[in-house]
């Protein structure tokens, strides 16, 4: 469903990996790809999506459980941008590649 909402909230957890922008991560990228596809399963499966998010998380918002807070059009990476404004609330994302990385993201409002 296309939201022509102004503005979304959502979390993400993203994995860097050696190269990617950035990155200060030591893990390759067919690592990376490898977790965030194990983490999108545990979530799947009814792990909690912040705790993860506090583990495994690059982003410095994942202190934060992945938080991101608020958002509107023009403030994340197209990539990003495209998936968490087309998601359900409480949608998880498919793993979303941008120059940054692998990100699994959560759509909170």
């Amino acid at each position: 469903m296309k939201d022509n909402k102004m503005q979304v909230a959502a979390s993400h957890i993203l994995l860097m990996y050696a190269g990617s922008m950035r990155s200060t991560a030591s893990r390759s990228q067919d690592e990376a790809i490898t977790l965030i596809n194990d983490l999108k399963t545990r979530i799947e499966g009814g792990e909690e999506f912040a705790a993860l998010a506090q583990e495994f998380s690059d982003c410095p918002s994942g202190q934060s459980g992945g938080s991101l807070g608020t958002f509107g059009r023009g403030q994340m990476v197209p990539e990003f941008e495209e998936a968490a404004f087309n998601m359900e609330v409480g949608g998880l994302s498919d793993v979303v590649e941008t120059a940054f990385g692998y990100h699994l993201i959560q759509r909170t409002a």
